[in-house]
């Protein structure tokens, strides 16, 4: 079955950075766009970023612009978002997930296939 597995997030003060990574496996990787999403406590779940299957466009939400980078290693079946200059405000639980489509509504969560079960951020000021 379709797994994505995400990695690296814990505890960092403000003004740090982590890098996030999302494993895949029982999909054809490269078929799918990737995204992270967040979802804060007592807060819908939103959209942070997205990358194309072979990785040539990207997408960020304006409050990550400037601060965030994905990218995506295809012969690794993994993406990875780099989080930098981190805010308390960026707290919240960190989810990538899958998706065939073409996009259109990039920023919804109902556009994604599959999801990861989410890994943890927590910035202290």
């Amino acid at each position: 079955q379709v797994q994505l597995v995400e990695s690296g997030g814990g505890l960092v003060q403000a003004g740090g950075s982590l890098r996030l990574s999302c494993t895949a496996s029982g999909l054809t990787f490269t078929s799918y766009s990737m995204a992270w999403f967040r979802q804060a406590p007592g807060r819908e779940r939103e959209f942070v970023a997205r990358i194309s299957q072979r990785g040539y466009s990207t997408y960020y939400a304006d409050f990550v612009r400037g601060r965030c980078s994905i990218s995506r290693d295809n012969a690794k079946n993994t993406v990875y978002l780099q989080l930098n200059s981190l805010e308390p405000a960026d707290t919240a639980v960190y989810y990538c997930a899958a998706d065939s489509s073409s996009g259109d509504y990039y920023r919804s969560q109902s556009e994604y296939d599959y999801w990861g079960q989410g890994t943890q951020v927590t910035v202290s000021s």
